[in-house]
């Protein structure tokens, strides 16, 4: 499947200027076709993956270990199944060196993706040094020179280092991301509004950050100068929550009561998956 490069090059502009629109820009975050697909019939501009949600439902862990062919076919899917930009998170790139970055974005700018999220973390509780960091994002970069490259630190997210020294060492690392050619950066993992209002004041591109139970709301975020807000792999954990609930009744009770709850019409469902692009 081969994804028109005239249509991908209008997604990436689309998705381009929602970061710079009046409002904060809320993205959701999908994990396949149909989830994409709701988000978008709801009215989203744009729709991004969790690769951690991704990940899940293909049967890997979170962590570097899904398999990157099944990711890219993935992103194809989605993304050929959309009108709308599709974002994707691919974690570090997949690779040992940036070269070996180089060639995986290579290969997703042929999915038909808008942009994307690249991290600094090596692993859960390390992060690449910053000199190796910045060379892959200029590896990423020039592989896919054309859509929107979110670079994005774990610092907050996973606790890495000296807590008296993260909102220093974030803004040194988020800086040098802008000045390697970041398009936006991301900081999951930060909550406390003095945090975030700092982080968005002291890098010129625009911010993005995590929602959670304890994030401000939208509108909040907004007037402390974050441009993007994502909700990661949060909806797709609700939804397996329900799930597990659903199992719960049919193997201990035996009825069939989430039959009777919201849901989906089985037309609905076919028909979000039945148009072509």
């Amino acid at each position: 499947m081969t994804f028109p490069k005239e249509e991908q090059r209008r997604r990436a502009v689309e998705l381009r200027a929602l970061h710079d629109g009046p409002g904060i820009f809320v993205v959701p975050n999908c994990w396949d076709v149909i989830s994409a697909r709701v988000y978008e019939e709801a009215g989203f501009g744009a729709v991004a993956t969790s690769s951690a949600a991704l990940a899940n439902a293909l049967g890997f862990p979170d962590g570097y270990a899904l398999d990157t062919q099944l990711h890219l076919a993935t992103l194809t899917r989605i993304a050929a199944a959309l009108r709308c930009p599709l974002s994707a998170d691919v974690e570090n790139g997949y690779g040992r060196t940036a070269d070996d970055v180089a060639a995986f974005v290579g290969a997703l700018v042929e999915t038909g993706v808008a942009g994307f999220n690249l991290e600094d973390a090596r692993s859960a509780t390390e992060l690449f040094d910053l000199d190796e960091a910045i060379a892959r994002l200029r590896a990423a970069r020039a592989a896919a020179p054309g859509l929107f490259l979110n670079a994005r630190t774990d610092i907050f997210l996973n606790d890495i280092g000296d807590e008296a020294t993260r909102l220093e060492r974030t803004i040194e690392r988020l800086r040098a991301f802008a000045d390697a050619g970041a398009d936006g950066v991301f900081v999951p993992g930060v909550t406390d509004e003095a945090t975030i209002g700092t982080l968005a004041a002291a890098v010129p591109l625009p911010l993005n950050v995590l929602a959670g139970p304890e994030a401000p709301p939208a509108a909040k975020l907004q007037e402390l100068g974050v441009r993007r807000v994502s909700v990661g792999s949060w909806p797709m954990r609700r939804i397996l929550g329900v799930l597990r609930g659903i199992a719960r009744e049919l193997r201990e009770a035996g009825t069939f009561g989430f039959t009777r709850e919201e849901t989906m019409a089985y037309a609905e469902a076919n028909a979000l998956v039945g148009a072509p692009r």
